[in-house]
């Protein structure tokens, strides 16, 4: 059963000693929306992506991705913040959930009747109602 984490696992997960828990319990519930529109209802599993969509969003919510302060300069990959699911998100909520793999149908009715259906069962038929070569072994 899937139980939405906590501010203060975020922070773990984050690895601060402090975090602003209002803040963090409003990024948790929107990832958890967000990943309800994947799955619904959320699969056991499942928060160890809400944590990391949450914090991504947590500590860069502008999605920065080149910041300059005095002397120092950081570079972040693009994408790399904001609230928001990567690919490979969606598809650890599917395959949590047990879906996105590979399947199989099997298109027989499940009134099929497994006994063969040659040679007729109508004995009214014989031998010569066919062309020459049927029945010959």
């Amino acid at each position: 059963m899937f139980v939405a984490p906590s501010a203060e696992q975020l922070g773990l997960y984050l690895g601060l000693d402090e975090i602003r828990g209002d803040r963090a319990d409003l990024l948790i519930a929107s990832a958890v929306a967000l990943c309800q529109t994947v799955v619904r209802p959320l699969p056991e599993g499942a928060e160890a992506v809400v944590l990391s969509c949450a914090g991504r969003a947590y500590v860069n919510p502008q999605q920065v991705a080149y910041e300059t302060i005095g002397p120092m300069s950081v570079q972040r990959p693009a994408g790399s913040g904001g609230l928001y699911l990567t690919k490979s998100d969606k598809s650890a909520l599917k395959s949590l959930a047990g879906r996105g793999g590979a399947f199989t149908v099997d298109p027989t009715p499940g009134t099929a009747d497994p006994s063969p259906t040659w040679p007729l069962d109508d004995l009214s038929l014989s031998l010569e109602d066919f062309e020459d070569g049927w029945g010959e072994p």
